[in-house]
């Protein structure tokens, strides 16, 4: 993480002095096209790409991070791990779901949510063999 801070605020900075050096060539030349007002801007237009790309790569990662804490917040709360405060763990108010349990209901949700799209929809009898569903949703018995 820190080496896309560096890099993000690394890009900006080159940026900013671009754009500087922009507006100093232009008062320079007192608005004229000059081969030197060309070549600024040129500089211009290549930092504010790079800066673009990294502020993409910084967004990716961030959103990367924010599905990570999502999955691992859904894990922990299916099985009944809660976390209040460093080092100290309390059971939510929800019975926990074993990791296997939690797996096949993911996988059912998929599959409902592609026949949804495929317009398959409603019965059971659709659904793939290799991802059985237990609708009554009861908890594993090896909990």
């Amino acid at each position: 993480m820190d080496s896309i801070v560096d890099s993000l605020s690394s890009a900006y900075q080159e940026f900013i002095a671009a754009a500087a050096g922009a507006l100093e060539a232009k008062e320079s030349s007192v608005g004229q096209k000059t081969p030197a007002t060309d070549a600024a801007l040129e500089n211009f237009k290549q930092r504010w790409e790079m800066f673009r790309v990294y502020c993409d790569l910084a967004e990716e990662f961030v959103e990367s991070v924010k599905q990570r804490i999502g999955s691992e917040c859904l894990v922990d709360e299916a099985t009944g791990f809660v976390a209040s405060k460093p080092g100290q763990t309390i059971q939510s108010g929800l019975p926990p779901i074993s990791a296997v349990r939690l797996e096949q209901m993911s996988k059912a949700v998929r599959w409902l949510v592609i026949e949804l799209q495929q317009g398959i929809g409603g019965c059971s009898s659709h659904h793939n063999a290799a991802a059985p569903f237990d609708a009554r949703f009861t908890e594993d018995a090896t909990q």
